[in-house]
């Protein structure tokens, strides 16, 4: 076993192409690196310069590291091995200098390269240079990993929902809900998070197109810079946002098909005129799938126990049309002013079939619901660099508005007649602001900020069964106010962070089915710490803590019922819910940007989980969520890739490929373990541990043509308080081709090749037991097709609209 690991790291270090700097004789050495600006100063020049450190030998390059530093002068200690070396230095509006240099015996711990003189460029960049392998599956860093969406082509030609439940560590619940490697998730949408919850986040997801993301940043265990109310996990959706010069536009279809039509036809334009930088996207997507659920329910309180079956058959249709606007005024070389608006509007019809089965008894309930609902997104965002020194300031201001009006008619097999009318209407804004305080000279930062944030949500639900009427009205406020401060620290391998996040909350919960208002007033400190040490080379250990705390969601305490109920089921939000805390904890190795083995472990009070109770003598099934006091989940992950070419091609062959991941076959691993531990509750089943496995692999074929598969499955086990009867695994696969100098693009795929994707699952509830079987038309065909117009390449006065507001939690 010993050999067979060491063996593995091995052909990982190929694999990145640092085999090389692992060789014996390599040693820490100091680089001067020394460029001058014409008619500048030495004193005077402040200028960040980018430099990427490369290693030559037989005509091959292989990459050692990139790193930046300011001034004509200015050191950096790399650890390097004999040979020669290409240094390339680049600064902003200025063209590319390249110095070769050669490490020797004789060199000892340092080496002043040769004074260079940067030239400036007739169209100066309006970006840094970032150097890298842009077009990189996965990156793994200490404290997030972060999975390229804009060229995967099987994540990036349907919804943001389908890419996102695809990526590594990512698993759904049986209930519908996200997790990530074991931890709860909030969902973060270029750097905000969403005010969305439950069904509403998930439509949310579906109607925002996958080929409007750039990439994804899995965050594991985030610091004070973010809100403390983010469970454990932060899944962080960064959209496009590259503009080129003059207009440019690109037309995009996704046309999928199973027994239905699922069309999704797409335009996008995008440019930048002088300081103004902008994109619009424009598109309409139609949707029909179908479900079944089916229960099995025993009624404990019974004696003996009462059995009741039910069977609901549902199809949906989705109509959606969304707008998304983005801009970017460059205000001065400092200062950047972005403005983004998003809006998207879904009609959604639902017919459904239902029967319930008893002793004694046959129940037919049908229906149809029809809602309606609308997502408008707002945000103004100021960014500038108050001095040379690194010092920035950033302020945001945010406005959300969501509404939906769900309406639910059904006719029962006793001429019974159900009626529900729900008007819903959320709005959120926020103001905040983030300060960063860097200390170059002693490796230290300081970033503070600030947010307040408000959350109102109004609901009025109308009900009307067998002609007795009755009205719930539900009102929900939230004051938030937040402030952080938060240092880093660097001594030598050893990067320290520590933070403290005050945040305090006024939540207030009134109903008219209770008779007092609910009111939580809560006034925390969360703090935060984390460090990290440089084994070696692209090789880190990290190890980190944080508490954090999770408002329950409207969704989760609305009394209303949004969905269909009878005699024998009802669905309401629990609004007595309390916060729940987290302590989270997390050890983590990192290794060649692919690969990670880690644990972390979560001490969760008062955490709500969705479940299905009954009442003492009642044959009524009743959904809710319940707090459960302590929940705690330890999981154990290991991410890793195999380079096929290496087996198969040869080491030629593959030194040849390995800075280019689009032209390499490789097997991506993900493989978590997770067990969760309850007090208070008792397994009626054995709580065993649940080992999730997920790959995705990447194959070249002929005529240019790019295979890509994955893989998940969920096996038996217990997952929180569901027990996976039978493993839950679903397997794709896609075929993709360019054509006409790569401005079409083409791809073929097959969603739930085998049509295996279900769930089966045991949960026991107050006085009821629930054998649950879901199981959705998920084998889906579809076909791409997208064509670029216009400017394909990066220009030189490009420029970047960022919305990103994710700062790294571990390091400087």
């Amino acid at each position: 076993m010993k050999k067979e690991f060491i063996s593995l790291v091995a052909v990982l270090a190929l694999f990145l192409g640092i085999g090389h700097s692992l060789h014996a004789q390599e040693r820490k050495i100091i680089l001067e690196i020394n460029s001058s600006i014409n008619n500048t100063a030495c004193n005077l020049d402040s200028g960040q310069r980018n430099c990427l450190l490369e290693k030559t030998k037989n005509n091959t390059i292989t990459k050692i590291s990139s790193f930046s530093g300011k001034g004509c002068q200015f050191l950096t200690s790399q650890t390097l091995s004999l040979g020669r070396y290409l240094m390339t230095v680049s600064c902003l509006g200025f063209e590319d200098e390249k110095i070769d240099f050669e490490v020797t015996d004789q060199d000892k711990s340092k080496i002043v390269l040769k004074t260079i003189s940067l030239k400036e460029k007739n169209n100066s960049l309006n970006e840094v240079t970032v150097y890298g392998n842009k077009k990189q599956f996965i990156k793994v860093e200490s404290d997030k990993t972060t999975v390229n969406i804009s060229n995967n082509a099987m994540l990036n030609s349907g919804s943001s929902l389908d890419a996102v439940k695809r990526l590594p560590g990512v698993i759904t619940s049986p209930a519908g809900g996200l997790s990530l490697n074991g931890k709860n998730v909030t969902v973060y949408v270029d750097g905000s998070p969403s005010t969305l919850s439950g069904n509403d986040l998930q439509n949310y997801l579906s109607s925002l197109p996958a080929n409007a993301i750039d990439k994804v940043e899995l965050i594991h265990n985030p610091g004070a810079a973010f809100d403390a109310n983010s469970n454990g996990s932060i899944i962080n959706i960064v959209t496009n946002s590259k503009r080129l010069k003059g207009v440019n536009a690109s037309f995009n279809i996704n046309y999928s098909f199973n027994k239905y039509q699922k069309p999704a036809p797409q335009i996008l334009l995008n440019g930048k005129q002088k300081n103004l930088s902008w994109q619009t996207m424009l598109g309409y997507s139609y949707d029909d799938a179908e479900k079944r659920i089916t229960t099995e329910q025993s009624f404990t309180s019974f004696s003996p126990a009462k059995a009741l079956f039910q069977d609901k058959f549902t199809v949906t249709t989705k109509r959606n049309v969304y707008f998304r606007l983005g801009t970017n005024y460059k205000l001065s070389s400092k200062s950047n002013l972005l403005f983004n608006y998003n809006v998207n509007f879904e009609n959604e019809d639902i017919d459904y079939r239902s029967i319930s089965k008893g002793e004694g008894f046959v129940f037919r309930d049908n229906g149809i619901t029809k809602n309606k609902n609308g997502n408008q997104e707002a945000s103004l965002q100021y960014k500038t660099k108050l001095d040379t020194l690194g010092k920035s300031l950033e302020v945001i201001g945010f406005f959300n508005s969501f509404n939906k009006n769900p309406l639910n008619k059904s006719n029962t097999s006793d001429n019974m007649f159900n009626t529900a009318d729900l008007d819903f209407g959320l709005t959120n804004s926020y103001l905040k602001y983030d300060f960063v305080l860097p200390f170059e000279k002693m490796n230290f930062a300081v970033n503070t900020g600030g947010k307040y944030n408000m959350i109102k949500v109004n609901d009025l639900g109308k009900y009307n069964f067998n002609k007795i009427g009755r009205t719930i009205d539900f009102e929900y406020l939230q004051n938030n106010f937040a402030f952080y401060v938060e240092g880093r620290k660097k001594i030598k391998k050893l990067n320290m962070t520590a933070g403290l996040r005050y945040e305090g909350f006024n939540v207030e919960r009134l109903a008219s089915s209770v008779a007092d208002k609910v009111k939580f007033k809560n006034s925390n400190l969360f703090p935060n710490v984390s460090a990290l040490y440089e084994v070696g080379p692209q090789m880190n250990l990290s190890a980190s803590y944080s508490k954090k705390i999770q408002q329950p969601s409207y969704n989760t305490v609305d009394p209303n019922n949004n969905s269909t109920f009878n005699q024998y089921n009802s669905s309401v939000g629990n609004i007595l819910l309390k916060p729940s805390f987290f302590d989270n904890y997390e050890f983590k190795f990192t290794a060649l940007q692919f690969v990670q083995l880690g644990a972390n472990y979560t001490v969760a009070k008062d955490e709500s989980q969705y479940i299905f109770n009954a009442k003492p003598g009642e044959l009524v099934s009743n959904e809710s969520f319940q707090s459960f006091d302590k929940m705690k989940t330890f999981s154990a992950f290991f991410s890793f890739p195999v380079p096929i070419d290496y087996f198969f091609k040869g080491k030629k062959e593959f030194d040849k490929r390995m800075n280019a991941i689009d032209k390499m076959n490789y097997i991506y691993f993900h493989i978590n373990y997770i067990k969760t531990k309850i007090d208070g509750y008792d397994f009626p089943y054995t709580n065993k541990a649940i080992v999730n496995w997920g790959m995705q692999s990447q194959i070249l074929l002929p005529w240019d043509i790019t295979n890509v598969m994955s893989y998940s499955i969920l096996p038996k086990g217990t997952w929180i308080i569901y027990q996976i009867e039978n493993p839950i695994h679903q397997f794709d696969i896609s075929f993709n081709k360019d054509f006409i100098n790569k401005k079409l693009k083409m791809g073929l795929h097959c969603f739930d090749v085998f049509n295996s994707s279900e769930t089966n699952a045991l949960v026991s509830g107050e006085n009821l037991n629930t054998d649950y079987h879901q199981k959705k038309d998920s084998r889906t065909f579809r076909i791409s097709l997208t064509y670029n117009f216009g400017n394909l390449k990066l220009e030189k006065e490009n420029t970047e609209i960022k919305n990103e507001k994710i700062k790294q939690n571990t390091g400087l």
